[in-house]
């Protein structure tokens, strides 16, 4: 632990490490694209290094810190911290494929049920044996009988 010079009164503020479970694939492919996004704008710093500022991003996001927890760890402010979580948010959007493009792919390759997945809102699960197949207030739907290949 190390104790800042920030201090309320009679606190103190600490900064602790804890463990954040994240492949280096995923951590390199952010600050990557952070890197290409920083020479293209001709950006010629930021506080912190890509992989630092991604790293934080990828604790805000997956694990929901606080802004203000990681603004002070990392001496920074808060409003940074959240410009740097929305700016990597668009930099991961618009290489997100189109919702649209992909149904009709989907379509073209003969495929007739999506299933999509991205609610970004914590929820809690309801309890009860009648709503164990709900998950994020949606309901699973029943399994499709299977049908015999034509091939």
């Amino acid at each position: 632990m190390t104790k800042t010079n920030d201090h309320a009164g009679d606190t103190v503020s600490l900064v602790y490490q804890c463990r954040l479970p994240l492949s280096t694939h995923t951590v390199n492919h952010l600050a990557d694209l952070l890197r290409r996004h920083l020479k293209a704008i001709r950006s010629r710093w930021r506080v912190l290094p890509p992989g630092k500022i991604a790293v934080i991003v990828l604790a805000v996001l997956r694990h929901d810190q606080r802004l203000a927890d990681m603004a002070g760890g990392n001496d920074v402010s808060a409003t940074t911290i959240r410009r740097w979580r929305d700016e990597l948010i668009a930099l991961l959007a618009a290489r997100a494929p189109r919702l649209d493009r992909t149904l009709k792919k989907i379509a073209k390759r003969g495929g007739e049920v999506v299933l999509i997945d991205g609610t970004l809102i914590p929820t809690q699960r309801r309890t009860g044996k009648a709503n164990r197949p709900n998950y994020s207030g949606h309901q699973t739907p029943p399994p499709r009988p299977a049908h015999p290949c034509p091939h």
